[in-house]
């Protein structure tokens, strides 16, 4: 799979495809941010992967700001939408969790807060089209 990456998605049977690809490629150690509006499809493309290491109880973060799942991969998941401000990141340990080798990082609304984020990531910007359709757009940073 070759990055910047442009994918239209017209169904969450297209978006779990894609999550398929994209399990492939992820590997411990990278952190994925996902952007767009409410309602885009970040928590579904997140469980969608989780799925494809094995991980069946994924759900949102919102309130938790980080869960942390076990499977074929370890995953640490955010989600940065309730955070008021960066030192909330701090208190809870981020630095720790961006120097997890052995998990992927996946931050939901990494937008929000992106002075904190490393320079070596993935982002998903995920742009929604209609009620089924949604553009998806994946760039690797190094």
């Amino acid at each position: 799979m070759n990055f910047p990456l442009t994918k239209l998605v017209k169904s969450e049977a297209g978006t779990k495809e894609l999550a398929k690809d994209l399990s492939n490629v992820f590997n411990t150690g990278d952190i994925i941010t996902l952007n767009g509006e409410l309602g885009a499809g970040k928590t579904f493309l997140v469980k969608s992967i989780c799925e494809n290491y094995g991980i069946k109880n994924s759900s949102s973060p919102s309130f938790a700001i980080v869960n942390v799942y076990e499977g074929k991969k370890k995953i640490n998941h955010f989600d940065f939408y309730r955070i008021k401000k960066i030192e909330e990141l701090y208190d809870i340990g981020i630095e720790d969790y961006f120097s997890d080798e052995n998990a992927i990082m996946f931050i939901e609304w990494g937008d929000l807060y992106p002075e904190i984020l490393p320079p070596n990531m993935f982002e998903i910007k995920i742009k929604f089209i209609d009620e089924n359709s949604r553009e998806i757009i994946i760039e690797k940073y190094e």
